[in-house]
């Protein structure tokens, strides 16, 4: 059983200091979320910190632990969406994925070990991070469910209300705008 469930179970059944796991564990996934799909680091802080006090509010009504990794981005979304129907967010131009926490190290490590490497890395994170959030909301919001999320096509199609099919072209188109843009800009990135 996945980590984040058997949390999830134990923050459902009471358990001492398993909120405060379970709150820490998503606070980084909630911001990274909100921070790209904000645009904003003021944005996405209050967007996180919103999600997480709803969280706590309604965590009694998740009927399927299985699927809290779907319930807590679902409710991410609707308050990014709440928000953003509001005109809360401005847009930025200027994103850093240095500011994110999560996967990014992982997909785009800075292992480099001369100057020019790292150079070229921390500018290919930056490059993806306004790439990412000049994506169309409905692609953005795919791309960074599965890839940065990691999350399921049927947890994404779950939070996004859509068929798994559409799910997985938009992720193809999402992933096929990144490619054309990175080659705007001459880069190249493999896999």
């Amino acid at each position: 059983m996945e980590p984040i469930v058997v949390l999830a179970r134990k923050v459902i059944s009471g358990e001492p200091g398993a909120l405060d796991s379970f709150i820490e564990l998503f606070r980084s996934k909630v911001y990274q979320y909100s921070y790209l799909n904000c645009g904003r680091k003021e944005d996405a802080e209050e967007v996180a910190q919103e999600t997480l006090v709803k969280i706590c509010e309604h965590l009694h009504e998740l009927r399927e632990p299985e699927h809290v990794k779907a319930w807590v981005f679902r409710i991410a979304r609707n308050i990014c969406l709440t928000r953003r129907r509001k005109n809360a967010f401005e847009s930025c131009p200027r994103m850093s994925l240095e500011e994110i926490p999560g996967h990014w190290e992982d997909l785009l490590p800075l292992r480099a070990t001369l100057p020019d490497q790292a150079a070229y890395h921390h500018e290919l994170r930056r490059l993806l991070a306004q790439l990412i959030h000049h994506l169309p909301e409905h692609y953005r919001t795919v791309v960074i469910l599965r890839d940065l999320e990691d999350l399921s096509v049927e947890q994404t199609a779950q939070i996004l209300d859509l068929n798994p099919s559409v799910v997985k072209t938009r992720l193809h188109r999402a992933r096929a705008m990144l490619r054309k843009g990175l080659e705007r800009k001459h880069i190249s990135v493999t896999s």
